[in-house]
């Protein structure tokens, strides 16, 4: 049986490629709807990027909608230093033709929650929306089985900062709501996302798929991997966002821990730190379960078989 999900983004490369991933995978994955964020780039180019990989995908009946346009309390900051000017940047696309739906995204999730008995929200970008809907509705939290999260850290701790993940980094109140509503949370954090490298092969295995869909995500990680590359000196990107959508088809591909996770808020050294008690240290209660290790090898082989159905 299919889960009926909502993502949740701020489209980013890597998010092109979770968005991607879901649409190919329809006996798993009922896409409701996908609500934008600002996050990697302002809302009006993540709802444009989103509309933009739909429509590569053939899927124009996708319903998108925009949601908040900066973090609950925060200036909003921005990654065009990763994913270019258009957050979509590494092959020219059309702009698209269909439209965003009416509303707003945070009313689209809480509709959703109350119309369905159990649902799974996606979120791959700043946790504003998500957060803003519990905060709006608690009601909610009762309905929805699960949320599935890429953000924060516990080894390799920052990218954005010293001791900060972009993503929780962007909106730490909105992750602070989140991760103290006792919803089921799974989360990918960066110690998984980067071992999920892209290299040649399994690159080359992309941009060889027959249609439009592998030679763009080829191109795409042909354009952020240089950043990643540069920073860590590692052979190649990790594939952050598919992550939490390989998780939902496949969820032994990855091992992980249930344990304490704690949002720092209110540190100027450390905003936006996913405090993760990975070894038992409090006795604070357990509210995530936390990815440790991916089977990358898996991970690629599913994401080429799927895409290749587009």
């Amino acid at each position: 049986m299919s889960r009926k999900i909502i993502i949740d983004t701020d489209p980013g490369q890597d998010d092109a490629v979770a968005i991607l991933l879901a649409l190919a995978s329809p006996e798993e994955i009922d896409l409701l709807g996908i609500t934008c964020v600002a996050g990697n780039v302002p809302l009006a180019l993540t709802t444009k990027n989103a509309r933009i990989v739909c429509e590569l995908a053939g899927r124009t009946d996708v319903k998108v909608f925009a949601g908040c346009d900066r973090p609950m309390q925060r200036k909003l900051v921005t990654a065009e230093h990763v994913h270019g000017k258009t957050g979509l940047d590494g092959i020219d696309l059309p702009d698209p033709q269909m439209a965003l739906q009416e509303g707003h995204g945070v009313d689209f999730i809480i509709e959703q929650a109350r119309a369905h008995d159990g649902i799974t929200l996606v979120p791959i970008g700043p946790l504003t929306n998500i957060g803003t809907a519990l905060q709006r509705a608690p009601d909610i939290a009762a309905k929805i089985d699960e949320i599935v999260i890429m953000g924060g850290a516990y080894f390799e701790v920052g990218n954005i900062t010293p001791a900060a993940e972009f993503n929780i980094y962007v909106d730490p109140e909105a992750a602070d709501i989140v991760f103290k509503s006792g919803i089921k949370l799974t989360v990918m954090p960066l110690d998984v996302t980067h071992k999920v490298l892209t290299t040649k092969p399994r690159i080359a295995a992309l941009r060889a798929l027959s249609g439009p869909v592998g030679p763009a995500v080829a191109s795409w990680t042909d354009f952020f991997e240089r950043f990643d590359m540069a920073k860590y000196g590692s052979e190649g990107a990790p594939l952050h966002d598919p992550c939490t959508i390989a998780w939902l088809i496949k969820p032994e591909l990855f091992t992980g821990r249930h344990i304490n996770v704690e949002i720092e808020t209110g540190s100027e050294l450390t905003l936006g730190m996913t405090v993760a008690d990975w070894w038992g240290i409090t006795d604070r209660p357990k509210n995530a379960f936390f990815m440790g290790d991916c089977d990358a090898e898996g991970f690629y082989a599913l994401l080429t078989e799927r895409l290749a159905r587009l």
